[in-house]
Parts: C-alpha cells; structure tokens; sequence
C-alpha cells in the first residue's frame, strides 16, 4: 500500500545526470535507429539516502515531443524547485504541487519516482510493497527491431526462444510487414507472438492490417496515429485481431475515452510515458475493471527505470507478459546491480538488494553530475 502519512521531511540535494550506455546491438523501429541510451538519471538526497529515477526521453522527438533537452530545462527551470520548496510532504503533495505544469509527464515520472523509492527506503519497504503489489516472479517478454534480412530476425527469435522468454514482439512498419509476419509464423507456428507498428499506418491501410488477422497474433501495437484513439475504434470493430494502445495513452483521460470507444482491447503502459508509477497504477486499475488487459512496456531504460518497470507488474493487474528482457540484450554494462537475468523458466525476479527499487546504482560510471541543487 502506499503509505499517505509517510512524510520527507525535506530534499536536501538533488543531483542530474546524463549517462550514454552504448547498445550491444542497434535497435530500429518505424521511425529511428538508435545505436546508444542516453539516459538522465536523478538523485535526489534527504536524511543522508538516496532516491533514484530515470527519465525515459531520449534525445530525438520521434516517440515523444519531450525529449532528453526539454526534460532537464523542465527539471530545472520548473519541477526541481518546487521540488526543493516542499517541507514535511508526501509524493501526493508533489503530485499537486506540479500539476500547474501542462504535460512533460516523463520529467514528472523521473521524480516522482525518485520520491517513492526514497519514501520506501525511509520506511525499511521494497518498492512493491508501497505500491500494494505482491512478491512474485516476473514473465519477460523481447522486443526485437526491425531487421535487413528476415534470416537474422528468425536467429534472434531462435535465441530468444532459447532463453525460454514468454512472449515475442517484433517490430513491423509499411512495406515490412505482412511477409516478415508470414515467415516468422512459417518457423514458429505456436509462439505467443505480437507486432509493432509504432504508429506508421494509417487507416487507409486497413487491407495491409486485415492481413495480419492470418496470423494468429496476441496484438498489433499502436498500428495508427500516435495521437489518435478514434480510428484506431474504427479499425478494431474490422479486425479479429487486439489492438494495443500504446503512445495514445498518457493519461487516465485517454484511457476512459479508448474503452468508451471500444478502441483497443490490450493497453502498453509505460510508467514514464503516463507520469510514473501512480497513475500507471490508476490506468491499470481502469482497464481491468473494464475488461482490457494490460503490459508493462519499456524504453531501452537502463537499470533503474528497468527496476521501476519490474516492481510496477508486481500488481495483479498486469497479465500479459512485458517488455522486460535481459540486460545484456541492450547493454554491455549497466550503472546498476543486480542485472536483470532470466531463470531457466524465463521468468524475472524482483530485485531485492536493500529497500526501495532494490538495485545498487554504481555511482562510479554515472560521472560527474551535470546539475545540482
């Protein structure tokens, strides 16, 4: 549970950093080719303990117009110091306190929460325990990029596979779609198997999409407009197949529109996206009770926002296999310990090193702070 009479007494020093974590592999989608994470990380300090979050921005407005640059101008000029100004406050109190700002909700979720890993720290609790989730194992998912020969997307399912991960995303965009899907199931005619889309048809597309009913597939993500909600209604009452929403949600707002239009049936929630773990919380909550299933989605994070990612699907709400995979899929070090590794059943565990988020940021390869306060 969320303990709403756990108060900070006050943030004593807060620190921003920038981080480029280069990837084991480059990672394409629909609309960019990213090569590196360059992450900011923020600490924030009271009562001589740290609290961790991550921005899920990167430095392109391809997926979001907030990117790395905005959201450490927004940190700065706006979040932070009222941040600083909170005395005797609870991440409620923070949450009313920056609700003047319109939007930015990734620079919001970065703090926010950093407040609640340090509220569990302060109160000896593992961040699912705050949060009312339970201990339990974690079922991961992958999601493979866009690929110039479909051989080598089928090697990487056959290694994914291998690994015994429990659901396989790949990535599909206009004119490399319907045929990738039609090999993929011609060599793996049984796995639990999904597309994304990342927004780049439209709804004159809809033959190409109808295709892909073929195929028994769990979802097409985000198949439409990132903005939009209504066509994507008009699609799903054409297709046998889920919709999953996933950049058209950001709010709870969004979410009661898309069930009252009957626009999706599955939701990605990615906590940064919708302003952190909280209103994650109140989004997954929303959708079970209407009958939509939901997923933890992710964002190349590093080992923080991954930890975040983990600790959120502790929740009884999520029942669909995530975007949580193996750290080294991604990077060849990571800034924190444990690293997230599968079992011999493919499943994930909470990490669990000390309270909080459970991870030991390795201060070291963070580097200088590029702004403190």
């Amino acid at each position: 549970m969320i303990i709403k009479n756990s108060k900070i007494k006050r943030i004593e020093k807060v620190n921003l950093y920038i981080v480029n974590l280069p990837l084991v592999k480059p990672f394409e989608t629909s609309f960019s080719v990213q090569t590196e994470r360059e992450a900011i990380i923020l600490e924030i300090i009271s009562e001589g303990i740290s609290g961790w979050g991550e921005s899920v921005t990167s430095p392109d407005p391809f997926y979001s117009y907030e990117t790395n640059f905005t959201t450490m101008e927004i940190l700065k000029k706006y979040v932070i110091p009222v941040l600083k100004e909170l005395k005797d406050f609870t991440v409620y109190d923070f949450i009313n306190a920056v609700g003047r700002i319109r939007g930015y909700n990734m620079a919001k979720a970065a703090v926010e929460n950093a407040i609640l890993d340090l509220t569990a720290k302060l109160n000896s609790l593992h961040l699912y325990e705050l949060i009312g989730g339970r201990r339990k194992k974690i079922m991961s998912g992958i999601s493979i990029g866009l690929k110039k020969e479909t051989s080598e997307l089928i090697d990487s399912i056959k290694k994914a596979l291998e690994k015994k991960y429990h659901r396989i995303k790949i990535k599909i965009k206009k004119g490399r779609d319907v045929d990738i899907v039609r090999e993929v199931r011609k060599n793996f005619p049984d796995i639990k198997l999904m597309v994304d889309a990342n927004s780049d048809y439209k709804l004159s597309d809809i033959e190409i999409l109808k295709k892909l009913d073929e195929y028994n597939l769990m979802m097409i993500e985000q198949p439409l407009s990132y903005y939009d909600i209504y066509e994507h209604s008009l699609l799903q009452k054409e297709l046998k197949t889920p919709i999953c929403l996933d950049e058209s949600i950001k709010n709870l707002s969004n979410v009661k529109t898309a069930i009252a239009l009957n626009a999706c049936k599955i939701i990605n929630i990615k906590q940064g996206r919708v302003g952190g773990i909280l209103n994650a919380k109140a989004i997954a909550e929303e959708s079970f009770k209407n009958g939509i299933k939901v997923w933890s989605g992710g964002m190349l994070e590093t080992g923080i926002g991954r930890a975040f990612n983990i600790h959120l699907q502790t929740l009884d709400y999520f029942t669909l296999p995530g975007d949580t995979s193996e750290t080294s899929r991604y990077f060849k070090s990571d800034i924190a310990e444990p690293t997230v590794r599968l079992d011999s059943d493919g499943f994930i565990e909470i990490p669990s090193e000390g309270y909080g988020i459970g991870v030991n940021v390795l201060k070291e390869r963070l580097g200088e702070s590029v702004f403190s306060y």
